[in-house]
């Protein structure tokens, strides 16, 4: 199964896919994709769009994860972030891919062990997790860590179905 995280920024949102067979995970492809600071939002929010739906199209991902917002201390800013957020999860969600939110605590928690980890721990767990990697920028390290975490969730309900069904035919 190929998939996309993604890792909402206004700035810069960053990209990453993985293909998950069974428990290998291996890495595809990461980047980000960076908005004109100097534009009007919606231009920047255009560009954002257009930005995912290319990497979609290209990498053709089967799932997409997104990280949920956090509230920042500057109530502008969350705004900001929660409308990149809402283009990262319109963008795939067009394109037909069923999209899963996970809290950045629970990114955290599935690639480093714990969920308040710091971005260098995210980015070494991730390198662990797919020897030779190398990262566009840390919003791309956290986007491979989004799909990383939603590769664990999908493992762990296609096994209690699979659990469920054999218990079901005993």
């Amino acid at each position: 199964m190929r998939l996309i995280g993604i890792d909402p920024g206004l700035r810069t949102t960053g990209w990453g896919v993985i293909d998950a067979e069974g428990n290998r995970l291996v890495h595809v492809a990461n980047g980000r994709i960076v908005s004109d600071a100097d534009a009007p939002m919606a231009e920047r929010l255009v560009q954002l769009h257009d930005g995912l739906i290319a990497v979609i199209e290209s990498w053709k991902p089967d799932e997409a994860a997104v990280e949920e917002t956090f509230v920042n201390v500057n109530p502008a800013s969350t705004l900001k972030l929660g409308q990149a957020r809402g283009i990262a999860l319109l963008a795939p969600a067009r394109m037909g891919l069923p999209v899963a939110e996970y809290a950045a605590n629970a990114v955290k928690k599935a690639v480093v062990g714990a969920g308040h980890a710091d971005k260098t721990q995210i980015q070494m767990m991730v390198k662990r997790l797919m020897p030779g990697v190398s990262f566009a920028g840390p919003d791309a390290a956290d986007a491979l860590a989004i799909a990383i975490c939603h590769a664990h969730n999908a493992a762990s309900r296609n096994a209690w179905a699979a659990g469920t069904v054999m218990a079901g035919a005993r």
